[in-house]
């Protein structure tokens, strides 16, 4: 039997609970736009997750999971603490290398997906909105505050693109 997406759960407290802390509601929310790809790219096979169905656009739910996972290493790993830990799939020459897929592998690329999330979640766990950093590539100084409006404008946008990937690959909608 071919290897599917796992389907998830979604947990739509942050959607029910309108008040709370900036910092719950940021996180919540940036939660839900994580499990919204996720969940759009549950059941589908990896060659189901790799198809490109909206020509002439290079898209596909696998280079957008994959590009989300390098998003969120750059902003809070490298950028925001700091780290050191090079790229997932672009290069210095390519800088949209994610979206290539010749060399993916749904099951992996979804698992490193998972585990970059964690590991944001960990970095930015010890840290207040409020907690600054001089950008490496923009030389500015930045909030962390910043970076999770900037990661929630960004989980939208694709998000959207996820929507109708998915529609195109099997008639699936909904938000």
């Amino acid at each position: 039997m071919a290897w599917t997406a796992p389907q998830i759960t979604r947990d739509l407290k942050p959607l029910t609970t309108p008040t709370g802390d900036e910092r719950t509601l940021m996180d919540g929310w940036l939660d839900v736009q994580r499990e919204i790809l996720l969940w759009k790219c549950g059941g589908l096979t990896a060659e189901q997750l790799a198809l490109q169905p909206i020509e002439p656009s290079n898209l596909s739910l696998l280079g957008l999971v994959r590009h989300l996972a390098e998003v969120e290493r750059d902003w809070f790993r490298t950028r925001f603490a700091g780290e050191q830990v090079g790229y997932l799939y672009c290069t210095d020459d390519d800088l949209t290398a994610e979206f290539d897929l010749e060399t993916a592998d749904a099951e992996r690329d979804l698992a490193v997906y998972r585990r970059e999330v964690e590991l944001c979640r960990q970095v930015t766990s010890r840290h207040s909105l409020d907690t600054t950093y001089m950008d490496p590539n923009r030389k500015v100084e930045m909030s962390l505050r910043w970076v999770y409006t900037a990661m929630l404008q960004e989980y939208a946008r694709h998000n959207g693109h996820a929507d109708l990937l998915r529609e195109r690959i099997d008639g699936a909608t909904g938000h």
